[in-house]
């Protein structure tokens, strides 16, 4: 994954959440929706463009074409170098940003008012006029390899590759999103040209804006930007289940402390319990001192720093995943907990005091994600992408304290499946086998 800024900025203050919830839908001429919030008194306008596809869409002797590409876009576009394209990105004060991940590439925007119209002249060359020249495409490939290298060692990335390679053996979720030193050893120039072409397109893409700019100049705006991006881009990946038993699958590895990820079968964000399976994780293992896994693992035992689980739904399937570190000798032990805290909560549910706690933390904390205009405008983008109504943010909170015990314990049933949570242990673990 390579993301590229070519300006580090202090952003100003951001808008509070009411005003964030005054979201315009804006159209282009040539039928490019995006987000608005509209908000004049910051001379300064933030994008979020989410086009969908992603790394997914590698060949299988192509993997990391998508990603390498990503990390090319402005290392010479247009008329201009590498080094010519940063410097006048300097000259505008414009903040840019190119990132590849499974489902999606995106690109962030950070732009001066008074500048803007160059600013979004020199953001189209980098995604209508990259150069994909041989110089920058040989020194963007090194440093891809020197990522997969440093995965190669990392615990945390070689468990997190090891259970994705088990839940999908045949599936390009299965692949990494830099791809291998084999594949990114073949790949071309050419190629970078055509995994442009089948990631960015106006009809793939989902936009949030943010900031000092009206209705009809965004949309006369939009057309400029990505009017010459193709409208046919095509999503070829297949939906996919998750291959899954209650293993412990070990790897070995000459480390003091075991890394262990879990997964089972997650919710997708458009079914009808995905709100209360993410209520539901809070009170199990969300980022809380409260959090049951917290508690147990680390409060009462002291076998981690921290432990933690999170909902993970793709656009093709979806994971409910946890992690944690512990000690050669304890690891098995947290192992054994984390089952347990799975299989109870799947037959007990959660208590009043337990979701009445959740619903406080959870509707008082809704209000520090929109600490920044750059990252209101990716929940915009976010929204759209996740296929959420126009009034989610202003209802979201509303939508949470509607939740029942009820509710809470009947999706509880449905969603933990400790007959199917697998676990992936790399280090030298004591008392855990296959």
């Amino acid at each position: 994954m390579i993301r590229i800024f070519t300006l580090a900025f202090v952003l100003l203050a951001a808008l509070p959440l009411r005003a964030a919830t005054d979201i315009q839908v804006v159209t282009s001429p040539k039928g490019i929706t995006a987000w608005l919030v509209q908000e004049p008194s910051i001379p300064m306008v933030s994008f979020e463009f989410v086009f969908q596809g992603g790394a997914a869409q590698d060949a299988p002797d192509k993997l990391g074409a998508t990603n390498l590409m990503m990390g090319l876009l402005e290392e010479g576009a247009g008329g201009l170098s590498a080094t010519e394209f940063a410097q006048r990105a300097d000259e505008l004060g414009a903040r840019f940003g190119f990132d590849a991940g499974r489902d999606s590439v995106s690109v962030s925007a950070s732009m001066l008012s008074r500048n803007l119209s160059e600013s979004v002249a020199l953001l189209r060359l980098a995604l209508v006029e990259p150069t994909f020249g041989d110089v920058a495409f040989e020194r963007v490939r090194g440093q891809v390899n020197s990522i997969i290298r440093s995965n190669a060692t990392d615990p945390q990335a070689i468990a997190g590759q090891r259970l994705r390679e088990i839940l999908f053996p045949d599936h390009p979720y299965g692949h990494p999103v830099e791809g291998t030193l084999d594949t990114v050893a073949t790949l071309t120039p050419a190629d970078m040209r055509i995994a442009h072409r089948h990631a960015l397109g106006r009809n793939n893409v989902k936009i949030g804006v943010v900031g000092d700019i009206t209705p009809g100049a965004l949309a006369l705006l939009l057309d400029d930007l990505l009017g010459d991006l193709p409208d046919d881009i095509k999503d070829g990946v297949p939906d996919v289940q998750p291959v899954l038993t209650a293993d412990t699958t070990v790897v070995e590895f000459d480390t003091p402390q075991s890394v262990a990820v879990f997964a089972q079968p997650g919710l997708k964000r458009d079914d009808p319990d995905y709100l209360v399976a993410y209520v539901l994780n809070h009170i199990l293992g969300g980022r809380s001192s409260s959090a049951r896994l917290n508690v147990e693992v680390r409060e009462k035992r002291g076998l981690t720093y921290g432990i933690s689980s999170f909902l993970l739904p793709y656009q093709h399937t979806a994971l409910y995943m946890g992690h944690f570190n512990s000690g050669n000798d304890t690891v098995a032990e947290a192992v054994g907990i984390v089952r347990a805290e799975w299989a109870k909560i799947a037959a007990d549910g959660v208590t009043a005091e337990e979701l009445a706690t959740a619903k406080r933390y959870l509707t008082g904390a809704y209000a520090l994600r929109f600490d920044g205009n750059a990252k209101i405008a990716g929940i915009l983008a976010g929204s759209q992408v996740a296929g959420l109504p126009l009034s989610y943010i202003a209802e979201r909170n509303d939508l949470v304290n509607a939740v029942t015990v009820e509710d809470m314990n009947h999706v509880a049933a449905r969603l933990y499946q400790p007959e199917n949570l697998h676990f992936v242990v790399v280090g030298q673990p004591e008392g855990l086998g296959e």
